[in-house]
């Protein structure tokens, strides 16, 4: 396509699913940057953290649920192009929640379509996955030409679900709008890679976290195994260059819009192992990737375990205090075998080139969270946590508390170390003021170099001592 760059953007009514999300937002911000006429952020969230930027330049945000049916069509009347991204059950607990994944990404895709045909809506972008076709199978520079991986091999509802609704999406272009005008909808599918970028808030975090607590314990899969990724600005041009596709007034173009029924991979187009991709992020902010590797068979167990497990746990899924699993068998598949597709289709159809390189979308991400790790609470891994907290519930059931339960065991393992009870009550006592002090010294000083965290500090200190107070010293100097 020769397309000026606001093409079918300026003056036009956008709506974007899941639109208070990390890409949601950003796709947002690039409509109205572009002359939109007005932008609407439908999302089941109340607020998150790009809420403000989306509000303060002007972008209208709808609360809703894509499994309302109401919800949806208010969202969506009056539109020229609706962008739908929102989903469920990409990674984590989510991924176990099987009923909400299907209520969500199939049902909630529906509701999407039948209010674009009730409201005449003329094109619908939507963002699917590299899953519809890849299911823990090798594919070394795939296309387009792949078929749909069969639905009931999927190992997760989220692959699964997916693929059924970008299935109805395409299956819906061309579909006719009820007053018989001539004119219809127009749908295409656009497939990222794995996304990141400054404020990617699935994937990163949760493997930021898992590091701070040294719960990164081993790689998965030979070195050799190669995966795509995408920075968000990437991703957020092939979203609207797909838009663009699909309109029906662009001379030489005609009756049939190019990107009209077709589906498009889309990444940066470098392939490159996904625990090598991560290491410079980890070790600019003090972590690292671990040089153990663990074999696809054996990390597949280990995450029928976790899902096992959580199964059990499935009423409490939801739950903030229910921390996500280490593995789940899906994820297993994404970073332990090679799969990466080309772009070449999006290229000759869309005009799609990546504008970021690898290079710079991670140097932006390295900056992003160095900053982001400067204003959080830092902290020892779990271990000390465990050492402290149960060292510390041991001394003082052994000094204090009456020969019940498993006190006997514990005042035996207390004495094999401290010899009598007047050395351990001695030591707990020594030991507690320690914590008092070092806690008190710790809020006070967060109160000059950290103000925004001084009461987290000043709790992990009270629970970990010197432990915690070491890495708040390291920050104040």
């Amino acid at each position: 396509m020769h397309l000026s760059e606001n093409e079918g953007i300026e003056g036009n009514t956008f709506v974007v699913t899941g639109g208070l999300g990390f890409v949601g937002s950003a796709l947002c911000l690039e409509l109205l940057r572009r002359g939109a006429r007005q932008v609407r952020a439908f999302d089941c969230r109340p607020t998150s953290p790009w809420s403000h930027d989306l509000a303060s330049h002007g972008v209208r945000c709808i609360q809703g649920d894509l499994v309302r049916k109401k919800d949806v069509e208010k969202a969506i009347s009056g539109a020229d192009c609706v962008f739908h991204l929102a989903s469920y059950g990409m990674s984590g607990k989510e991924m176990l929640q099987f009923g909400r994944a299907d209520e969500v990404n199939i049902n909630g895709t529906c509701h999407v379509l039948e209010a674009c045909v009730q409201y005449e809506v003329r094109r619908l972008v939507y963002v699917s996955t590299y899953n519809v076709v890849y299911g823990g199978k090798e594919i070394l520079n795939g296309n387009e030409s792949l078929p749909y991986f069969p639905i009931d091999d999927h190992v997760d509802s989220y692959g699964r679900s997916k693929s059924i609704a970008e299935q109805l999406v395409l299956k819906s272009n061309g579909r006719p709008f009820k007053n018989r005008n001539g004119k219809c909808l127009y749908t295409c599918a656009i497939r990222p890679a794995a996304i990141y970028g400054p404020g990617e808030e699935r994937h990163l975090p949760r493997i930021m976290s898992l590091a701070k607590l040294g719960l990164l314990l081993f790689r998965i899969g030979d070195p050799s195994v190669k995966s795509d990724w995408i920075y968000i600005d990437n991703l957020v041009l092939a979203l609207i260059l797909g838009s663009m596709g699909l309109l029906d007034d662009i001379p030489k173009q005609g009756y049939h819009p190019v990107a009209a029924g077709q589906a498009y991979f889309v990444s940066d187009g470098s392939p490159i192992n996904s625990f090598e991709f991560l290491r410079p992020l980890l070790r600019s902010v003090g972590y690292d990737i671990p040089n153990t590797s663990l074999a696809v068979p054996h990390a597949l167990v280990l995450g029928k375990i976790f899902g096992a497990v959580y199964t059990v746990l499935h009423p409490w899924l939801h739950k903030w205090w229910l921390p996500q699993p280490l593995i789940l068998p899906a994820e297993v598949y994404k970073v332990g075998v090679t799969h990466y597709f080309s772009f070449l289709k999006a290229k000759q159809e869309l005009g799609y080139v990546p504008m970021v390189t690898p290079k710079e979308g991670m140097a932006a991400t390295m900056s992003y969270w160095q900053e982001r790790k400067r204003k959080t609470l830092d902290g020892p891994t779990i271990y000390t946590w465990l050492f402290c907290v149960i060292g510390m519930i041991t001394m003082f059931c052994a000094a204090y508390l009456p020969e019940i339960g498993p006190v006997p065991l514990l005042r035996a393992i207390s004495l094999f170390f401290f010899r009598s009870m007047f050395s351990i009550r001695v030591v707990f006592l020594i030991s507690a003021g320690l914590h008092i002090g070092e806690s008190i010294y710790a809020w006070k000083l967060a109160k000059r170099v950290d103000p925004a965290n001084a009461k987290g500090w000043f709790w992990q200190t009270f629970a970990l001592g010197i432990f915690s107070l070491r890495y708040l010293l390291k920050r104040a100097k």
